[in-house]
């Protein structure tokens, strides 16, 4: 019922996680940067890939399901500073641009891979912490499951606002969404707007943040697919971003642990103390 096999796409090894019996799919690519590059539920793919920019190892993937960590989001000039000592760091932090290690597979009752990052000296160029990141895969019916456990192995708290990027496969740009969610801020236009009002991206440039879900799930239909996808995630995440490019067939819908440039605001920073872990996780399902 449950396999994992290996192969090759272009540079990247792929592990395929399948569940026969739902005729589901899973495609992780843990040397570039642990990303989820598929996810075929009852035979038909829900997520959007641009292959070139996946092959291209000099340029962030443009679809799948991109981690973001340490951070999500940009920093304002690109930098920040802790304790008084400047950084500078690359849009959604540097998780997505490193290659993961395989701990583990898994195939007793459900499909799972296991996969970690540590801290190096490259990554203290940027970050100045020791830490092990270790997510967990997990295909079982017609749902994937993101376990997440982040360790601080430094002596001082360490600040984290990590967060997903989901790719969904979309030609449409207004699409609706269940959420108890009351108001939003349209970073086009810097309002905050009520999202009773609706929730369209068609021409808009920068995202839409739900600002006070209390409910940590968001449903949503994709229309070309006639799918249902529907998201839960841990508490830890206190924001839901919906973007998409004009010119592209997808809609992100992206759970963040905080706003983009919290790491010079520092208002929302999750701080994990000197050996402590967070666990977390994120499960995306599709009807």
């Amino acid at each position: 019922m449950y396999q994992i096999s290996k192969g090759n796409d272009g540079n990247y090894q792929i592990y395929e996680l399948t569940d026969s019996v739902a005729n589901a799919c899973l495609k992780v690519a843990p040397e570039r940067g642990g990303i989820i590059t598929g996810f075929t539920v009852h035979g038909e793919e829900i997520l959007f890939l641009n292959k070139e920019t996946f092959q291209d190892e000099a340029v962030n993937v443009r679809g799948g399901i991109p981690i973001l960590f340490p951070i999500s989001g940009q920093l304002e000039q690109g930098k920040y500073e802790w304790e008084g000592i400047p950084y500078k760091m690359r849009n959604h932090g540097f998780a997505r641009n490193n290659p993961w290690e395989v701990i583990e597979t898994n195939t007793d009752g459900h499909a799972a891979i296991t996969i970690r990052l540590n801290s190096n000296l490259e990554t203290k160029e940027s970050y100045p912490f020791d830490f092990e990141v270790i997510f967990t895969y997990i295909l079982k019916g017609n749902m994937l499951t993101i376990d997440q456990a982040y360790t601080n192995k430094s002596v001082d708290d360490m600040p984290i606002y990590a967060g997903f990027h989901p790719y969904f496969k979309s030609t449409k740009k207004n699409i609706s969404y269940d959420t108890d969610a009351i108001t939003y801020l349209d970073n086009d236009e810097l309002q905050v707007k009520k999202v009773i009002d609706g929730l369209d991206l068609s021409n808009k440039k920068e995202a839409f943040v739900l600002l006070d879900a209390k409910k940590k799930e968001i449903a949503f239909e994709l229309p070309d697919l006639n799918k249902k996808v529907r998201m839960t995630y841990g508490d830890e995440f206190k924001y839901v971003y919906l973007w998409t490019e004009q010119d592209q067939d997808f809609i992100c819908v992206e759970p963040w642990m905080a706003m983009t440039n919290e790491f010079n605001r520092k208002k929302e920073l999750y701080l994990v103390a000197p050996g402590e872990t967070v666990k977390t996780t994120v499960t995306i399902s599709v009807d």
